[in-house]
Protein backbone atom coordinates (compact mmCIF):
# COMPACT_ATOMS: atom_id res chain seq x y z
CA UNK A 1 0.00 0.00 0.00
CA UNK A 2 1.32 3.47 -0.91
CA UNK A 3 2.09 5.89 1.90
CA UNK A 4 1.01 9.51 2.27
CA UNK A 5 2.62 11.79 4.84
CA UNK A 6 -0.19 13.92 6.26
CA UNK A 7 1.06 17.08 7.97
CA UNK A 8 -1.70 18.38 10.22
CA UNK A 9 -0.91 20.41 13.32
CA UNK A 10 -4.60 20.25 14.25
CA UNK A 11 -5.36 16.58 14.83
CA UNK A 12 -7.22 14.50 17.45
CA UNK A 13 -7.45 14.58 20.36
CA UNK A 14 -7.35 18.33 19.69
CA UNK A 15 -10.96 19.49 19.72
CA UNK A 16 -12.82 21.76 17.34
CA UNK A 17 -14.13 21.52 13.82
CA UNK A 18 -10.74 22.02 12.14
CA UNK A 19 -9.45 18.54 13.04
CA UNK A 20 -12.31 16.50 11.63
CA UNK A 21 -11.48 16.86 7.94
CA UNK A 22 -8.04 15.27 8.30
CA UNK A 23 -9.23 12.73 10.87
CA UNK A 24 -11.93 11.45 8.51
CA UNK A 25 -9.48 11.27 5.60
CA UNK A 26 -7.16 9.20 7.79
CA UNK A 27 -10.08 6.95 8.75
CA UNK A 28 -10.99 6.04 5.17
CA UNK A 29 -7.81 6.36 3.07
CA UNK A 30 -6.84 2.71 3.46
CA UNK A 31 -10.01 1.72 1.62
CA UNK A 32 -8.52 3.45 -1.41
CA UNK A 33 -5.02 1.94 -1.19
CA UNK A 34 -3.27 4.80 0.64
CA UNK A 35 -1.61 4.33 4.01
CA UNK A 36 -1.64 7.55 6.10
CA UNK A 37 1.37 8.54 8.19
CA UNK A 38 0.45 11.53 10.36
CA UNK A 39 2.87 14.24 11.50
CA UNK A 40 1.32 16.48 14.15
CA UNK A 41 1.94 18.26 17.43
CA UNK A 42 2.39 16.70 20.86
CA UNK A 43 -0.44 16.24 23.34
CA UNK A 44 1.18 18.42 26.00
CA UNK A 45 -0.39 21.84 26.37
CA UNK A 46 -3.51 21.21 24.26
CA UNK A 47 -6.18 23.54 25.64
CA UNK A 48 -9.23 22.13 23.87
CA UNK A 49 -9.39 18.35 23.58
CA UNK A 50 -12.05 15.90 22.45
CA UNK A 51 -11.17 12.28 23.12
CA UNK A 52 -14.24 11.08 21.19
CA UNK A 53 -12.55 12.11 17.93
CA UNK A 54 -9.85 9.48 18.44
CA UNK A 55 -12.31 6.71 17.60
CA UNK A 56 -11.97 7.71 13.95
CA UNK A 57 -8.24 6.96 13.89
CA UNK A 58 -7.33 3.30 13.21
CA UNK A 59 -5.24 2.18 16.20
CA UNK A 60 -2.32 1.01 14.06
CA UNK A 61 -1.94 4.23 12.05
CA UNK A 62 1.54 5.69 12.49
CA UNK A 63 1.30 9.07 14.25
CA UNK A 64 4.45 11.10 14.90
CA UNK A 65 4.02 13.85 17.47
CA UNK A 66 6.60 16.59 17.99
CA UNK A 67 6.81 19.31 20.62
CA UNK A 68 4.32 22.11 19.93
CA UNK A 69 6.34 25.15 21.08
CA UNK A 70 2.99 26.95 21.37
CA UNK A 71 3.49 30.49 22.74
CA UNK A 72 -0.28 31.00 23.09
CA UNK A 73 -0.54 28.36 25.82
CA UNK A 74 2.23 29.60 28.11
CA UNK A 75 1.29 29.55 31.82
CA UNK A 76 0.82 32.35 34.33
CA UNK A 77 2.10 35.83 33.62
CA UNK A 78 3.57 34.68 30.30
CA UNK A 79 0.14 33.85 28.89
CA UNK A 80 -0.81 37.30 27.57
CA UNK A 81 2.59 38.14 26.04
CA UNK A 82 2.66 34.63 24.55
CA UNK A 83 -0.71 35.16 22.90
CA UNK A 84 0.38 38.57 21.62
CA UNK A 85 3.58 37.14 20.14
CA UNK A 86 1.78 34.17 18.58
CA UNK A 87 -0.90 36.26 16.94
CA UNK A 88 0.97 39.43 16.05
CA UNK A 89 4.68 38.69 15.73
CA UNK A 90 5.01 35.13 14.43
CA UNK A 91 4.60 34.77 10.66
CA UNK A 92 2.45 33.27 9.28
CA UNK A 93 1.04 32.06 12.61
CA UNK A 94 1.96 30.92 16.12
CA UNK A 95 2.76 27.44 14.80
CA UNK A 96 5.86 28.64 12.96
CA UNK A 97 8.03 27.41 15.85
CA UNK A 98 6.52 23.94 15.62
CA UNK A 99 7.15 23.97 11.89
CA UNK A 100 10.78 25.09 12.32
CA UNK A 101 11.64 22.47 14.94
CA UNK A 102 9.76 19.71 13.08
CA UNK A 103 11.54 20.17 9.75
CA UNK A 104 14.23 17.55 10.42
CA UNK A 105 11.65 14.99 11.52
CA UNK A 106 9.63 15.60 8.35
CA UNK A 107 12.71 15.37 6.13
CA UNK A 108 13.75 12.07 7.73
CA UNK A 109 10.26 10.63 7.27
CA UNK A 110 10.30 11.41 3.56
CA UNK A 111 13.90 10.32 3.07
CA UNK A 112 13.51 7.02 4.93
CA UNK A 113 9.82 6.25 5.04
CA UNK A 114 8.84 5.21 1.49
CA UNK A 115 6.52 8.21 1.24
CA UNK A 116 4.65 8.48 -2.07
CA UNK A 117 2.75 11.75 -1.46
CA UNK A 118 2.98 14.67 0.98
CA UNK A 119 -0.34 16.22 2.07
CA UNK A 120 -0.58 19.43 4.10
CA UNK A 121 -3.68 21.13 5.47
CA UNK A 122 -4.31 24.60 6.83
CA UNK A 123 -5.05 26.26 9.22
CA UNK A 124 -2.30 26.74 10.42
CA UNK A 125 -0.55 27.90 7.26
CA UNK A 126 2.74 26.77 8.78
CA UNK A 127 1.70 23.26 7.71
CA UNK A 128 2.04 24.41 4.10
CA UNK A 129 5.38 26.09 4.76
CA UNK A 130 6.64 22.75 6.04
CA UNK A 131 5.28 21.12 2.88
CA UNK A 132 7.09 23.74 0.81
CA UNK A 133 10.38 22.88 2.53
CA UNK A 134 9.86 19.19 1.74
CA UNK A 135 8.98 19.92 -1.89
CA UNK A 136 12.19 21.86 -2.41
CA UNK A 137 14.26 19.06 -0.86
CA UNK A 138 12.37 16.19 -2.51
CA UNK A 139 11.06 17.59 -5.81
CA UNK A 140 10.08 14.14 -7.12
CA UNK A 141 7.58 13.60 -4.26
CA UNK A 142 4.16 15.04 -5.19
CA UNK A 143 2.76 17.59 -2.75
CA UNK A 144 -0.96 18.21 -2.18
CA UNK A 145 -1.86 21.43 -0.30
CA UNK A 146 -5.38 21.56 1.16
CA UNK A 147 -6.83 24.95 2.16
CA UNK A 148 -9.72 24.48 4.58
CA UNK A 149 -10.00 28.28 4.57
CA UNK A 150 -8.52 31.06 2.48
CA UNK A 151 -5.22 32.63 3.49
CA UNK A 152 -4.55 36.25 2.59
CA UNK A 153 -8.17 36.68 1.40
CA UNK A 154 -9.62 35.23 4.59
CA UNK A 155 -12.59 37.39 5.68
CA UNK A 156 -11.35 37.58 9.26
CA UNK A 157 -8.01 38.88 8.03
CA UNK A 158 -9.81 41.37 5.80
CA UNK A 159 -11.59 42.71 8.89
CA UNK A 160 -8.38 42.78 10.97
CA UNK A 161 -5.54 43.28 8.48
CA UNK A 162 -1.90 42.89 9.33
CA UNK A 163 0.53 45.74 8.78
CA UNK A 164 1.65 46.21 5.15
CA UNK A 165 5.04 44.59 5.74
CA UNK A 166 3.58 41.40 7.19
CA UNK A 167 0.86 41.32 4.54
CA UNK A 168 3.50 41.43 1.81
CA UNK A 169 5.45 38.61 3.47
CA UNK A 170 2.38 36.39 3.77
CA UNK A 171 1.32 37.04 0.18
CA UNK A 172 4.77 35.93 -0.94
CA UNK A 173 4.51 32.82 1.26
CA UNK A 174 1.10 32.03 -0.17
CA UNK A 175 2.33 32.46 -3.74
CA UNK A 176 5.26 30.12 -3.09
CA UNK A 177 2.86 27.46 -1.82
CA UNK A 178 0.48 27.88 -4.77
CA UNK A 179 3.36 27.83 -7.27
CA UNK A 180 5.14 24.77 -5.87
CA UNK A 181 2.33 22.44 -4.79
CA UNK A 182 1.45 19.83 -7.42
CA UNK A 183 -2.22 19.74 -6.41
CA UNK A 184 -4.29 22.39 -4.64
CA UNK A 185 -7.57 21.73 -2.82
CA UNK A 186 -10.07 24.04 -1.23
CA UNK A 187 -13.46 23.79 0.44
CA UNK A 188 -15.91 25.58 -1.82
CA UNK A 189 -16.17 26.66 -5.47
CA UNK A 190 -16.21 30.29 -4.34
CA UNK A 191 -12.93 29.85 -2.44
CA UNK A 192 -11.48 28.19 -5.52
CA UNK A 193 -12.54 31.17 -7.63
CA UNK A 194 -10.92 33.59 -5.18
CA UNK A 195 -7.61 31.72 -5.40
CA UNK A 196 -7.74 31.52 -9.19
CA UNK A 197 -8.44 35.25 -9.42
CA UNK A 198 -4.89 35.72 -8.12
CA UNK A 199 -3.49 33.97 -11.19
CA UNK A 200 -5.43 31.98 -13.81
CA UNK A 201 -2.60 29.42 -14.01
CA UNK A 202 -3.76 27.97 -10.67
CA UNK A 203 -6.98 26.78 -12.33
CA UNK A 204 -5.01 23.78 -13.60
CA UNK A 205 -4.13 22.76 -10.05
CA UNK A 206 -7.20 23.54 -7.97
CA UNK A 207 -9.86 21.04 -6.94
CA UNK A 208 -12.84 21.40 -4.63
CA UNK A 209 -13.38 18.82 -1.88
CA UNK A 210 -15.90 20.15 0.64
CA UNK A 211 -16.23 19.14 4.25
CA UNK A 212 -18.91 16.60 5.00
CA UNK A 213 -20.43 14.19 7.49
CA UNK A 214 -19.55 10.65 8.46
CA UNK A 215 -22.45 8.20 8.16
CA UNK A 216 -20.84 6.13 10.92
CA UNK A 217 -21.64 9.00 13.28
CA UNK A 218 -25.31 8.63 12.35
CA UNK A 219 -26.07 4.91 12.57
CA UNK A 220 -29.72 5.77 11.97
CA UNK A 221 -31.69 8.93 11.40
CA UNK A 222 -33.76 9.48 14.52
CA UNK A 223 -37.45 10.19 14.43
CA UNK A 224 -38.50 13.78 15.09
CA UNK A 225 -38.21 14.42 18.84
CA UNK A 226 -41.19 15.13 21.07
CA UNK A 227 -39.78 18.10 22.96
CA UNK A 228 -42.20 19.99 25.24
CA UNK A 229 -40.82 23.25 23.80
CA UNK A 230 -39.66 24.10 20.28
CA UNK A 231 -35.92 23.44 20.59
CA UNK A 232 -33.50 25.24 18.29
CA UNK A 233 -29.79 24.41 18.61
CA UNK A 234 -26.61 26.08 17.40
CA UNK A 235 -23.22 24.34 17.53
CA UNK A 236 -19.91 25.96 16.66
CA UNK A 237 -18.03 29.19 17.31
CA UNK A 238 -19.29 32.75 17.67
CA UNK A 239 -16.57 35.30 16.95
CA UNK A 240 -15.70 38.11 14.57
CA UNK A 241 -18.56 38.59 12.13
CA UNK A 242 -20.30 35.45 13.32
CA UNK A 243 -22.61 36.90 15.94
CA UNK A 244 -26.10 35.90 17.10
CA UNK A 245 -27.38 39.50 17.23
CA UNK A 246 -29.74 39.49 14.25
CA UNK A 247 -31.18 36.13 15.33
CA UNK A 248 -31.65 37.44 18.87
CA UNK A 249 -33.35 40.56 17.53
CA UNK A 250 -35.74 38.50 15.37
CA UNK A 251 -36.60 36.09 18.19
CA UNK A 252 -37.11 38.90 20.69
CA UNK A 253 -39.37 40.70 18.21
CA UNK A 254 -41.56 37.64 17.61
CA UNK A 255 -41.98 37.15 21.34
CA UNK A 256 -42.91 40.79 21.89
CA UNK A 257 -45.43 40.58 19.03
CA UNK A 258 -47.04 37.55 20.65
CA UNK A 259 -46.30 35.28 17.70
CA UNK A 260 -44.03 33.00 19.71
CA UNK A 261 -44.82 32.02 23.30
CA UNK A 262 -41.64 32.41 25.34
CA UNK A 263 -42.70 29.35 27.38
CA UNK A 264 -42.68 27.20 24.24
CA UNK A 265 -39.24 27.88 22.80
CA UNK A 266 -35.73 27.01 23.89
CA UNK A 267 -32.45 27.92 22.16
CA UNK A 268 -29.25 25.97 22.87
CA UNK A 269 -25.89 27.49 21.99
CA UNK A 270 -23.15 24.85 22.16
CA UNK A 271 -19.51 25.82 21.89
CA UNK A 272 -16.35 27.31 23.28
CA UNK A 273 -17.64 30.89 23.68
CA UNK A 274 -16.67 34.07 25.46
CA UNK A 275 -19.44 33.37 27.91
CA UNK A 276 -19.62 36.70 29.72
CA UNK A 277 -20.06 38.63 26.47
CA UNK A 278 -22.64 36.16 25.18
CA UNK A 279 -24.66 36.28 28.40
CA UNK A 280 -24.75 40.07 28.15
CA UNK A 281 -26.15 39.83 24.62
CA UNK A 282 -28.81 37.42 25.86
CA UNK A 283 -29.84 39.86 28.61
CA UNK A 284 -29.79 42.83 26.24
CA UNK A 285 -32.38 41.12 24.03
CA UNK A 286 -34.49 39.97 27.03
CA UNK A 287 -33.91 36.30 26.24
CA UNK A 288 -32.75 35.08 29.68
CA UNK A 289 -34.42 31.77 30.44
CA UNK A 290 -34.91 31.07 26.74
CA UNK A 291 -31.30 30.87 25.53
CA UNK A 292 -29.04 28.33 27.24
CA UNK A 293 -25.28 28.56 26.79
CA UNK A 294 -23.69 25.11 26.84
CA UNK A 295 -19.90 24.65 27.03
CA UNK A 296 -18.01 22.79 24.31
CA UNK A 297 -19.40 19.27 24.08
CA UNK A 298 -17.48 16.32 22.65
CA UNK A 299 -18.41 15.39 19.10
CA UNK A 300 -20.65 12.45 19.95
CA UNK A 301 -22.63 14.37 22.57
CA UNK A 302 -22.95 17.35 20.26
CA UNK A 303 -24.40 15.21 17.46
CA UNK A 304 -26.83 13.66 19.93
CA UNK A 305 -28.04 17.11 20.98
CA UNK A 306 -28.40 18.22 17.36
CA UNK A 307 -30.42 15.14 16.47
CA UNK A 308 -32.62 15.71 19.52
CA UNK A 309 -33.55 19.24 18.45
CA UNK A 310 -36.55 20.38 16.44
CA UNK A 311 -34.50 22.70 14.22
CA UNK A 312 -30.87 23.77 13.87
CA UNK A 313 -29.44 27.29 13.76
CA UNK A 314 -26.65 28.18 11.34
CA UNK A 315 -25.00 31.62 11.56
CA UNK A 316 -22.38 33.21 9.34
CA UNK A 317 -21.87 36.96 9.27
CA UNK A 318 -21.79 39.11 6.19
CA UNK A 319 -19.01 41.16 4.59
CA UNK A 320 -16.26 40.74 1.97
CA UNK A 321 -15.38 37.09 1.46
CA UNK A 322 -18.11 35.71 3.75
CA UNK A 323 -19.97 34.18 0.82
CA UNK A 324 -17.13 31.66 0.34
CA UNK A 325 -17.83 29.69 3.54
CA UNK A 326 -19.84 26.52 3.99
CA UNK A 327 -19.09 26.39 7.74
CA UNK A 328 -18.08 23.01 9.10
CA UNK A 329 -21.29 22.06 10.90
CA UNK A 330 -23.69 22.54 7.98
CA UNK A 331 -23.01 19.03 6.64
CA UNK A 332 -23.72 17.32 9.94
CA UNK A 333 -26.77 19.54 10.30
CA UNK A 334 -28.01 18.22 6.94
CA UNK A 335 -27.47 14.59 7.95
CA UNK A 336 -29.57 14.88 11.13
CA UNK A 337 -32.74 15.38 9.10
CA UNK A 338 -33.67 18.44 11.17
CA UNK A 339 -34.62 21.64 9.31
CA UNK A 340 -31.97 24.36 9.30
CA UNK A 341 -32.60 28.03 10.00
CA UNK A 342 -29.67 29.53 8.09
CA UNK A 343 -28.77 33.15 8.83
CA UNK A 344 -25.98 33.59 6.33
CA UNK A 345 -25.03 35.48 3.14
CA UNK A 346 -28.04 34.64 0.95
CA UNK A 347 -25.98 34.27 -2.23
CA UNK A 348 -23.07 32.41 -0.65
CA UNK A 349 -21.80 28.84 -0.81
CA UNK A 350 -23.69 27.65 2.28
CA UNK A 351 -26.97 29.11 1.03
CA UNK A 352 -26.56 27.31 -2.29
CA UNK A 353 -25.80 24.04 -0.50
CA UNK A 354 -28.91 24.25 1.70
CA UNK A 355 -31.14 25.07 -1.26
CA UNK A 356 -29.57 22.29 -3.35
CA UNK A 357 -30.25 19.67 -0.68
CA UNK A 358 -33.64 21.01 0.47
CA UNK A 359 -32.51 21.02 4.08
CA UNK A 360 -33.51 24.43 5.41
CA UNK A 361 -34.68 28.01 5.14
CA UNK A 362 -32.19 30.72 4.19
CA UNK A 363 -32.27 34.30 5.49
CA UNK A 364 -29.65 36.89 4.75
CA UNK A 365 -27.77 37.80 7.93
CA UNK A 366 -28.96 41.43 7.87
CA UNK A 367 -32.59 40.80 6.86
CA UNK A 368 -34.36 40.85 10.23
CA UNK A 369 -37.86 40.59 8.75
CA UNK A 370 -36.99 37.52 6.70
CA UNK A 371 -35.31 35.90 9.71
CA UNK A 372 -38.53 36.49 11.64
CA UNK A 373 -40.62 34.98 8.85
CA UNK A 374 -38.50 31.83 8.62
CA UNK A 375 -38.24 31.39 12.38
CA UNK A 376 -41.99 31.83 12.77
CA UNK A 377 -42.62 29.32 9.97
CA UNK A 378 -40.45 26.71 11.70
CA UNK A 379 -42.15 27.38 15.03
CA UNK A 380 -45.67 27.19 13.60
CA UNK A 381 -44.93 24.01 11.65
CA UNK A 382 -43.54 22.43 14.82
CA UNK A 383 -46.65 23.46 16.72
CA UNK A 384 -48.91 21.94 14.04
CA UNK A 385 -46.75 18.86 13.46
CA UNK A 386 -46.00 19.80 9.83
CA UNK A 387 -42.67 19.12 8.11
CA UNK A 388 -40.93 22.29 6.91
CA UNK A 389 -38.43 20.72 4.49
CA UNK A 390 -38.15 17.75 2.16
CA UNK A 391 -34.45 16.83 2.11
CA UNK A 392 -32.95 15.38 -1.07
CA UNK A 393 -31.08 12.38 0.35
CA UNK A 394 -29.26 11.55 -2.88
CA UNK A 395 -27.72 15.02 -2.95
CA UNK A 396 -26.96 14.91 0.75
CA UNK A 397 -25.06 11.63 0.44
CA UNK A 398 -22.58 13.23 -1.97
CA UNK A 399 -21.06 14.78 1.15
CA UNK A 400 -20.43 11.51 2.98
CA UNK A 401 -16.82 11.47 4.26
CA UNK A 402 -16.09 8.13 2.60
CA UNK A 403 -17.08 9.53 -0.80
CA UNK A 404 -15.01 12.67 -0.21
CA UNK A 405 -11.98 10.59 0.79
CA UNK A 406 -12.32 8.65 -2.45
CA UNK A 407 -12.06 11.97 -4.29
CA UNK A 408 -8.89 12.78 -2.36
CA UNK A 409 -7.39 9.36 -3.10
CA UNK A 410 -8.03 9.88 -6.82
CA UNK A 411 -6.12 13.15 -6.66
CA UNK A 412 -3.27 11.29 -4.95
CA UNK A 413 -3.35 8.64 -7.69
CA UNK A 414 -3.28 11.23 -10.44
CA UNK A 415 -0.51 13.25 -8.80
CA UNK A 416 1.66 10.17 -8.30
CA UNK A 417 1.10 9.11 -11.91
CA UNK A 418 1.98 12.59 -13.16
CA UNK A 419 5.22 12.59 -11.19
CA UNK A 420 6.18 9.20 -12.63
CA UNK A 421 5.59 10.41 -16.18
CA UNK A 422 7.51 13.60 -15.44
CA UNK A 423 10.57 11.67 -14.21
CA UNK A 424 10.33 9.37 -17.20
CA UNK A 425 10.37 12.35 -19.57
CA UNK A 426 13.24 14.07 -17.80
CA UNK A 427 15.42 11.00 -17.49
CA UNK A 428 14.61 9.34 -20.78
CA UNK A 429 14.34 6.12 -18.82
CA UNK A 430 11.69 3.45 -18.70
CA UNK A 431 8.45 4.44 -16.90
CA UNK A 432 7.93 1.08 -15.20
CA UNK A 433 11.53 0.99 -14.00
CA UNK A 434 11.00 4.34 -12.24
CA UNK A 435 7.84 3.21 -10.46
Amino acid sequence: MRKVLMIAYQFPPMGGSGVQRTAKFVKYLREFDWEPVVLTRSLKGMELTDESLLKDIPPDVEIIRTKAYDPTSLPGILRLPGKFAGRKLFIPDAEMLWRYFTENTARNLVANGDIGIVYTTSYPYSDHILGLDLKKRFPDIPWVADFRDEWTKNPYLIDNPHNPCRTAIEKKMEKNVLDNADVLITNTPIMERHFIETDIKYSQKFNVIPNGFDSDDFPEVREAPSNPSFTLTYAGLLYGRRKPDTFFEALSGLIKEGKIDSRNIRVNLIGNFKTADLKKRVRDFSLAGIVEIIPYADHDLCLDMLSGSDALLLIEGTGPGAEAFYTGKVFEYMRTGRPILAIIPEHGAAAGLIRETGTGLVSDYNDIENIKQNLYRLYENWRKGIATCTPDNDRIMKYDRRNLTEQLAKLFDNAAGFQKRLRHTQSGGNYEDIE
